[in-house]
């Protein structure tokens, strides 16, 4: 389907029957004890392995991991592909975490999504195209007309311009594509907290050219993948939840939120508000729930009073949680027995 048909074809669904204001239109989907893997149709194994499996929305918000190391890191992929329903991985070809065999394994024949971490509002050192990039694109270090200086807290990473022409064209028609060709359902944008910002911060200044430049550069993104799954992470204030991009409503484009730190390791009441307003939009992408996940970090796997406290706050407003040990970490895959 033509991306602006797709689109027009969300905000239509948006305007109908909606989820009463709730972040996922009931309560939450799929403990791990639940049969969450059926289709729409209520046939088993989902989606299937066709091209349905990477439509708009997800068939199942839960439960969900996030996970940034290797697969021998993760270790038993047939357990957590059987645990989880969405996945979200760091899927780099060049870091090298998952080959294209091992992400078909986690998404278990299309019962499960698995989404990549996209970095798009810093470059981390570590990345390929941080120093080298494809003929005719310019590298982040190249780039220095789109940093926007030193991350606070990650010497690895450089705030960058998510307005800027070159770096968007080095995202759209470098990065995005061979994540794409690794097999992934979908995309995990990290970083847009910086079209927040503003000018008085020299963590990541972000005018509002910049600003406006990041709904813009989702929406090249839904043009060139017009059904890929998009969540954003953070972000999630009036800028973006109001916003417009050629002339769309900018939550049009997404097919979920994502929130870090909602509940641990401190309650931040702003985020929880953020997520219910994005709720209450009432968005149906593809015909599914909305999809509105918190992160919290606990400090490791066995904290499971803590995580437990975590799980229980989300759920009552109807969020996808997830608990882990760090921001930095996740590097282990946490089974919680709740």
């Amino acid at each position: 389907m033509p991306w602006r048909l797709a689109i027009m074809c969300s905000l239509v669904v948006a305007g109908c029957g909606g989820n009463g204001g709730r972040g996922t239109g009931g309560p939450d989907a799929a403990s791990p004890t639940d049969d969450a893997g059926g289709g729409g149709d209520g046939s088993p194994g989902g989606d299937g392995d066709g091209a349905s499996a990477s439509a708009r929305g997800f068939p199942a918000g839960s439960p969900w991991v996030s996970f940034y190391g290797t697969a021998q890191q993760m270790g038993d992929l047939a357990r957590v592909a059987s645990t989880f329903r969405v996945i979200n991985i760091d899927a780099d070809p060049d870091v090298g975490n998952f080959t294209p065999a091992q992400i078909a394994q986690l998404r278990a024949g299309g019962r499960n999504r698995v989404i990549s971490y996209f970095n798009l509002g810093s470059c981390e050192n570590y990345r390929s195209y941080w120093s080298s990039a494809p003929a005719g694109l310019r590298s982040c270090s190249a780039n220095t007309a789109a940093q926007r200086g030193a991350y606070d807290g990650y010497p690895d990473e450089v705030w960058m311009n998510v307005g800027d022409a070159a770096y968007q064209r080095l995202l759209l028609d470098h990065v995005a594509p061979r994540l794409v060709a690794q097999g992934i359902d979908g995309f995990f944008f990290d970083n847009l907290e910086l079209i927040e910002h503003g000018t008085s911060t020299s963590n990541g200044p972000c005018d509002a050219a910049c600003a406006q430049g990041g709904l813009d550069l989702i929406r090249k993104l839904r043009e060139k993948y017009p059904d890929l799954l998009f969540v954003m992470q953070n972000a999630t204030g009036d800028f973006t939840r109001q916003g417009r991009t050629g002339g769309v409503a900018y939550p049009a484009l997404l097919d979920g939120i994502s929130h870090e730190e909602v509940y641990a390791p401190s309650p931040d009441t702003d985020a929880e508000a953020e997520l219910a307003a994005w709720g209450a939009l009432g968005l149906r992408p593809g015909g599914r729930a909305f999809w509105i996940a918190t992160e919290d970090y606990v400090g490791s796997c066995s904290a499971a009073t803590a995580a437990r406290a975590v799980y229980d706050k989300s759920r009552a407003r109807s969020f996808h949680p997830y608990a882990t040990d760090a921001s930095g970490g996740q590097l282990g895959v946490c089974f919680w027995p709740f």
